[in-house]
């Protein structure tokens, strides 16, 4: 049994990086299900799909792959050079009926329930204003002074060590941990996706249009999405970088991007002298 063991290892030391990165909240190459969940919402995704959906799929899949095989084993010319008549049968005809419905109606009583549950912030600690634009996104705090400041994506020449290339941001969005958020999603110009897959996370963002959802982070981290919406030509190049702090650094963070932003904000205006009389 040694060799079992000294495999055993091996894979495990092998899918040690693939688990860390899972954990980190960005994809993974040739990674397998859903990156860890770390939001309440997040977590009953990840239970409609696994406990839910994927087995009744797979009960569905199974039964249709028996029933074609069993139909080709018996009623081939071969075996049936005579071929039935029958043109109706009452009790197959009510249960392919009847069965699809009730598949259904248990699939839509929970999925139904967790839409509902995303759809509002129940008591949000505070909202967070996030604005889709031609390709960057634009976060708003209105209830820690209103500051504002647009998330770029960062160049691969300004990338830190550890940052992910396509995926990290100049300015992330910053939440503290436990803290229920409501984010209201807007669009400035054409429709794009508040995407981010660890947090449970999607929403359009609709010119003319409010849209709202709400997250709540369990643990500190970096959590990493991107525009899904085909926007445009940079459309791959606006990703979402949603960084969970502890509440007594995110109360620093707010005091420090109050200073920032609103200096970078105070653009110099030049007033013209009125023409003489």
């Amino acid at each position: 049994m040694g060799w079992i063991s000294r495999a055993a290892a091996l894979a495990l030391a092998a899918t040690a990086p693939l688990q860390i990165a899972m954990a980190s909240g960005q994809p993974t190459p040739w990674g397998l299900g859903f990156q860890d969940s770390v939001t309440p919402i997040k977590h009953e995704i990840v239970w409609f799909h696994n406990a839910l959906l994927l087995p009744i799929t797979t009960v569905i899949t199974l039964f249709v792959l028996g029933l074609l095989l069993y139909v080709i084993m018996r009623f081939n010319a071969a075996k049936n050079p005579t071929p039935s008549r029958t043109a109706h049968n009452t009790a197959i005809e009510i249960a392919w009926t009847a069965i699809p419905i009730v598949i259904l109606v248990v699939i839509a009583i929970p999925s139904f329930r967790l839409l509902y549950k995303q759809d509002r912030a129940v008591n949000p600690e505070f909202t967070v204003k996030v604005t889709g634009r031609q390709w960057y996104w634009q976060v708003e705090y209105p209830d820690h002074g209103g500051f504002i400041f647009d998330s770029y994506m960062k160049e691969r020449a300004d990338l830190k060590a550890g940052e992910p290339w396509l995926l990290e941001v100049d300015n992330r969005l910053v939440v503290p941990v436990g803290a229920p958020v409501r984010v209201i999603v807007a669009g400035a110009d054409v429709m794009h996706s508040f995407f981010v897959p660890s947090l449970g996370v999607q929403v359009y963002s609709v010119p003319g249009r409010l849209n709202e959802t709400w997250f709540q982070v369990e643990k500190e981290g970096v959590f990493y999405g991107q525009c899904n919406q085909i926007c445009g030509i940079k459309h791959a190049y606006m990703p979402i970088a949603v960084e969970a702090v502890s509440k007594e650094k995110f109360t620093q963070w707010v005091d420090a991007a109050k200073k920032k932003f609103a200096a970078e904000s105070a653009v110099p205006v030049a007033i013209a002298a009125a023409p003489a009389n």
